[in-house]
């Protein structure tokens, strides 16, 4: 299927590596130009390298990268003195730590939702209204299944992730975007192969004093298609919900999950 958006510009940001690499790539095949975003300079430049040499990229597809922490006023300025207008945005920044929700302090909430609220935001508020003048425009914020099926030891996530859903739900549907052909949608991944789940698998083996490979496949085991999803299939999920076929699909919090949500709704 073609998706239609080929020779648009994407911003992905957390692009460097995992899910929002995934999301880069996917677009990339596509035909978009894409800006890729992430605080570490030496992974995002192994990462733009990457996208340039994918022999399934479109010859006139073009790959840039900013190194800067879209989490912060100064980088947001880093990426928009490059560009300021988008057809695509795909927001992203790292989940706040586990923990005890007893051992957060104020700090440690406010960084939460700067960084997993506040920051997607901003973004949407910089760009919404020149994609609306221009009659396009695609925003996909990657939150988590978390703020469908809340996991207790990640209180700091379900919070901030929960207020920018709650905030997408009335904007996305602003007669003014909507018309206009801009929509806002959030995709809610589940347990996919990256760095941030062997973290917490980690920390699980530590916890429990059993093997890393016993953790993760009795976490597997967990969820209905047996497997950890690949960034790969969320990146394809990406592409589509920012595509022309998916102008009629807005507000939605897309969960993409192996089926591991146990409810009806």
């Amino acid at each position: 299927m073609d998706l239609g958006i080929a020779g648009k510009w994407a911003l992905v940001c957390g692009a460097s590596k995992g899910l929002g690499f995934g999301c880069a790539e996917a677009l990339l095949r596509e035909g978009v130009n894409v800006v890729v975003v992430a605080r570490g300079a030496e992974a995002l430049e192994a990462a733009a390298r990457q996208l340039m040499a994918d022999p399934a990229r479109p010859a006139p597809a073009a790959v840039q990268h900013v190194a800067a922490d879209i989490t912060t006023a100064h980088g947001r300025e880093q990426v928009f003195a490059l560009r300021r207008d988008w057809d695509i945005v795909v927001t992203n920044a790292g989940g706040p730590p586990p923990g005890d929700f007893r051992d957060w302090d104020r700090e440690a909430w406010i960084r939460a939702v700067d960084a997993n609220m506040l920051t997607p935001i901003e973004l949407i508020k910089a760009t919404v209204d020149g994609m609306a003048a221009r009659g396009f425009g695609r925003i996909v914020n990657i939150t988590s299944s978390a703020v469908k099926a809340p996991i207790d030891i990640l209180g700091l996530s379900n919070g901030a992730r929960s207020g920018l859903t709650g905030f997408v739900a009335g904007l996305a549907r602003s007669s003014k975007l909507a018309s206009a052909n801009v929509t806002i949608n959030n995709l809610l991944p589940g347990a996919y192969d990256t760095d941030r789940l062997r973290g917490t698998m980690i920390g699980a083996s530590q916890k429990s004093g059993k093997p890393l490979e016993e953790v993760m496949a009795a976490r597997r085991q967990t969820i209905p298609a047996k497997r950890f999803g690949t960034p790969a299939e969320f990146g394809a999920t990406c592409a589509f919900l920012c595509s022309q076929q998916a102008g009629y699909i807005t507000g939605q919090n897309v969960l993409t999950d192996g089926g591991a949500y146990p409810g009806t709704y």
